[in-house]
């Protein structure tokens, strides 16, 4: 590794410092950067841009205005501790102070993690429970980490509940609320707590009432300084299985009991075709990380106090040959493992729509309690799009000046009087070093390759100001839609998402789709009605083009169709607004199986028969079973009432559970 190389190359600065041996080595840039300055193999023009870079976050940030001085360490819990971690002989001083600083994060911790839940099925509207229907409770998962919640070093273990991953980027928890404890507090019926991930074989717990049966499972990963149950930081031993005999203990107690309901606390996406489709196993959850607020976030939901609004962010698959090769990049391996990411855009969703791929769960798949109407989808133009580019950037503001002259040999080295640490690092050089270092610089230069060009290129058309080009974000189109509730008892959430389809006439390799935006409505009590608004930008409807450096339109949208499909998931998109005609029309669910174009069931929402939506909902079907009755004559119920989407049944075989 050439440390000239990379800061020639826009490195500005090296993290963390140790990089060659922790704790004793140095760094790649230290005394090779200082030396590289005076020699002239690096201009001092790029040393003052590298520096200006690095700190102009700490002007951002306020950080030179009144900004409080660290007030914790992340060495020791202790009020005291040593003021140079690391250092042999390093004294002691106060290092936490022990501010304050949470706030209502409790109860914004709570709300994040309720809202996240995800419900994946719900046959027979098992959910919500009623509180005195008694619960037997399976799985370590299901209690906090019996040596507490911090007890693993950066939570470098899957004991007890999966609030997070592992990692350098960690936290330790101010508390832990764990399922079972919430769990017993909100049940009047009993709740029996059975703390092991493997079936008893000898006296093994049944059914011996109307209890209902709740087993949690976990998968988790992090960085791969830690290897955790023989895991390298990525699931590169477990696979997309759940940890600990998970799939083995959901099949026992499936065949137990009669009504199941799997809890999930997980890093990703795992595999449950072993045991989704077992008769008794009737509500499925995804809990995802939910951090210090696992149980009452999860009671919230399960005993009905708030109804589950959460979608997923990655498809479940079937298996994990669905996935394109790079998720076999696991096991042993001699060095770094290298991915080269041929797969390209096409990643989950993108990926398993383009092979035709029926996910398990789809991207965005999440039930409700309720269920959710969309009707009088409308598309209007913000921003016309009257070119393929965007309008130039914005002019740079002044630069800073600084001299780009070579700095005398004493600014690079150590201050008389200067006490260093041992074991830290200093980019100082000795004065001989120095003063040779200066006297190369009259014929030292870097070997660049040929054709390399030490003239300051242009700034980049995409560029401008923080995010790229302002031009980019300007809304081009808003697309509305009503979203009411259809339900008679329960309040909901609902969120609308919208994908983008690129013109066909476009010669850029595009996903059939890609999501742009989404929204979760406020909640709607029964009868209730709330308008959706997403905004699709210039950047939403354009490629990034290798040769010419910027975001383009394949085609104006005015003149070449853009589809924006609407719904509650990527298999679920079944309303379609086009940019040409700023129409929007009902349409079959556009789904891996079932590709565009739109599939016309009516010009206009509200304006379709219930033989027209019935037909639809029978081609989407993938094997609901007893409930593909109901849910035929609940949407030939709603015919002109607009597009429904909700609750209860298992599925990402109909709808969203019950109805479309």
């Amino acid at each position: 590794m050439s440390g000239v190389a990379s800061a020639l190359a826009g490195l500005d600065m090296g993290m963390p410092g140790d990089e060659m041996i922790p704790l004793l080595g140095t760094s790649y840039f230290m005394y090779d950067l200082t030396r590289a300055a005076l020699n002239g193999l690096v201009p001092m023009d790029r040393i003052n841009d590298m520096a200006t870079r690095v700190v102009a976050a700490w002007y951002q940030m306020g950080q030179d205005k009144d900004y409080p001085p660290p007030n914790f360490s992340s060495n020791t819990d202790a009020a005291t501790g040593l003021l140079y971690p690391g250092a042999v002989f390093s004294p002691s001083g106060i290092v936490n102070q022990f501010v304050d600083v949470q706030g209502d994060h409790a109860t914004v911790a709570r709300q994040v993690a309720t809202d996240a839940i995800t419900l994946l099925q719900n046959t027979g509207s098992l959910l919500p429970l009623g509180v005195a229907r008694p619960l037997v409770v399976f799985g370590t998962d299901a209690a906090v980490n019996p040596s507490g919640p911090n007890a693993c070093g950066d939570r470098s273990c899957d004991t007890g509940t999966l609030g997070m991953g592992w990692g350098s980027g960690t936290a330790n928890y101010p508390y832990f609320d764990d399922p079972i404890t919430a769990l017993k507090n909100r049940s009047t019926g009993g709740v029996t707590y059975h703390n092991y991930d493997s079936w008893p074989w000898f006296f093994p717990p049944s059914q011996s009432g109307d209890e209902v049966a709740v087993v949690f499972i976990s998968s988790d990963s992090g960085e791969n300084q830690y290897t955790v149950e023989g895991n390298h930081g990525d699931r590169d031993s477990a696979g997309l299985s759940a940890w600990h005999g998970g799939d083995a203990l959901v099949q026992s107690v499936a065949k137990a009991y009669d009504n199941v309901i799997v809890v999930v606390h997980t890093v990703g996406p795992i595999v449950m075709d072993a045991w989704i489709d077992l008769q008794s196993v009737k509500s499925v959850l995804v809990a995802h990380l939910p951090g210090q607020e696992a149980g009452e976030s999860l009671a919230d939901v399960l005993y009905g106090t708030v109804t589950p609004s959460g979608h997923l962010p990655y498809s479940i698959p079937k298996q994990e040959s669905d996935y394109p090769s790079s998720l076999g990049i696991r096991g042993f391996a001699l060095g770094q493992i290298q991915d080269t990411y041929s797969e390209g855009l096409y990643i989950d969703y993108r990926y398993l729509m383009k092979n035709n791929i029926a996910p398990r769960f789809a991207f965005g798949h999440g039930l409700s309690y309720t269920n959710f109407s969309m009707s009088n989808a409308a598309i209007s133009v913000g921003t016309a799009l009257t070119s393929t580019l965007p309008a130039a950037r914005p002019s740079k503001l002044p630069t800073p000046s600084y001299s780009s002259a070579i700095p005398p040999a004493s600014e690079a080295t150590m201050p008389a009087g200067f006490s260093t640490i041992w074991r830290y690092l200093y980019s100082w050089v000795s004065l001989s070093d120095a003063q040779a270092d200066i006297a190369a610089s009259a014929t030292s230069t870097y070997p660049y390759p040929a054709g390399y060009s030490t003239t300051q290129k242009k700034g980049p058309a995409a560029g401008g100001a923080q995010g790229g080009n302002p031009a980019l974000f300007e809304a081009a189109y808003t697309v509305s839609v009503t979203v009411g509730n259809m339900g008679k008892s329960a309040s909901g959430r609902s969120v609308v998402q919208a994908y983008v389809q690129f013109p066909d006439s476009s010669s850029y390799d595009t996903p059939v789709v890609q999501l742009r935006d989404f929204a979760k409505t406020g909640t709607l009590a029964p009868g209730g009605s709330g308008t959706v608004s997403l905004q699709l930008t210039r950047k939403d409807l354009s490629v990034w083009d290798v040769v010419q450096q910027n975001w383009l339109l394949p085609g104006l949208p005015s003149a070449e169709r853009y589809t924006i499909w609407l719904g509650e998931a990527s298999d679920q998109l079944h309303t379609a607004c086009y940019t040409d005609t700023l129409t929007c029309e009902i349409c079959k669910p556009l789904t891996a199986l079932s590709p565009p174009p739109c599939q016309r069931l009516a010009a206009s929402l509200g304006a379709y028969t219930a033989q027209e939506a019935v037909a639809a909902l029978l081609n989407q079907a993938r094997g609901i079973g007893h409930r593909r009755a109901r849910a035929a004559a609940d949407l030939a119920g709603e015919a002109g009432k607009g597009w429904v989407a909700g609750d209860g049944g298992r599925t990402d075989k109909v709808g969203r559970g019950g109805r479309i």
